[in-house]
């Protein structure tokens, strides 16, 4: 049984530790064999808010690990110590959420072929030279790194959406390397600036429910808020497509400042914001991490350039996306939307 899952190695090759300027402060990809590297401080705050017992660490990735060569012997997945923690702390260390998040994991990389075919960074670049997304240098007090996510700067002309959410991904799947990130979890600052109508109602229903159903249920990242700032009033009808996908909780965590910096302030400080947020950590710098992913293109065509790894597997009907045959319901109620976001506009 376990020769099926031998198969493939999936695991994140070593990297040189990078010396280039702008980038060395984020941490290097974690060693192929596991060991913590969390502080005391972290420690205690993965006890208390996500049930993580050191002294059982290593039992809960085992237990999972059992379930998944029980349950799901044909899933081609890698079953290192430090990939399984992701899941677990993503969900708690409840086994049973942990497996099913693992399991959305990889099925949403089938139920959507034209994000995660070929997913590398040198396959964005043009979404990184546009300036569309990056990570803040710092992170804030509570030790979350930032995304700063530009949907105006692209134009539906310029290439197709799918394009911008593979460029997400990837950054996502950087983030949540380093152990700290997968404790403290991540924040989001959202610049609307230059949104129009031909951005907002781009995507449609369809795409934006996978977006949201890959954040929420297929993704082991923990988003603590997202931060919208220079929303114009268009967003009303922006939001009205995104909100029926999201989880109470999720929904409660967005925060619209509008052009009101002193608002983003009391939840990002300024010494961590760059000068065009109204901070004091120096311009902002759209490079680095573009320089980062594409430094990392040979982990990522280990991870994402390999076979399905669920092909032969019967998922459960539980399964995060229903697939193709939701489009006509989702093109009606684009209808309903998009004539919103005509009168917002």
């Amino acid at each position: 049984m376990a020769d099926q899952h031998e198969s493939i190695d999936l695991r994140s090759p070593p990297v040189e530790p990078s010396t280039a300027d702008g980038h060395s402060w984020f941490p290097d990809p974690p060693p192929p064999t596991y060991s913590c590297t969390l502080t005391p401080e972290l420690v205690a705050k993965a006890r208390e808010e996500l049930q993580e017992k050191p002294e059982w660490r290593l039992r809960d990735v085992q237990a999972l690990r059992d379930m998944i060569l029980k349950d799901q012997p044909n899933l081609r997945t890698r079953l290192d110590d430090a990939f399984l923690l992701r899941f677990l702390r993503a969900r708690k260390f409840d086994y049973d959420r942990a497996l099913q998040l693992l399991l959305n994991y990889h099925g949403g990389r089938k139920a959507w072929p034209e994000v995660f075919q070929d997913l590398k960074p040198s396959t964005v670049k043009h979404v990184l030279d546009l300036g569309f997304l990056t990570v803040l240098p710092h992170p804030d007090p509570n030790g979350r790194y930032i995304l700063c996510l530009r949907p105006g700067k692209w134009k539906p002309n310029d290439y197709p959406f799918v394009d911008n959410v593979r460029a997400l991904y990837l950054t996502l799947e950087k983030l949540i390397q380093p152990e700290e990130t997968q404790v403290n979890g991540v924040v989001i600052l959202a610049d609307y600036t230059g949104v129009g109508m031909s951005q907002a109602s781009n995507p449609g229903p369809f795409l934006a429910k996978k977006v949201v159903s890959i954040l929420q249920d297929g993704f082991p990242i923990r988003i603590k808020a997202v931060n919208i700032i220079n929303e114009p009033r268009i967003f009303k009808g922006i939001f009205a497509i995104i909100k029926p996908f999201l989880k109470e909780k999720m929904a409660e965590r967005y925060i619209l400042h509008g052009s009101d910096l002193r608002s983003l302030h009391r939840n990002i400080p300024r010494s961590v914001l760059p000068e065009e947020y109204g901070g004091v950590a120096g311009h902002l710098d759209m490079s680095a991490w573009s320089r980062m992913l594409l430094e990392s293109e040979e982990e990522f065509i280990v991870e994402f350039c390999q076979p399905d790894p669920l092909e032969g597997v019967m998922l459960p009907d539980s399964m995060l996306f229903e697939g193709e045959q939701a489009s006509g319901q989702d093109d009606d109620t684009f209808r309903g939307l998009r004539s919103q976001l005509y009168y917002c506009y």
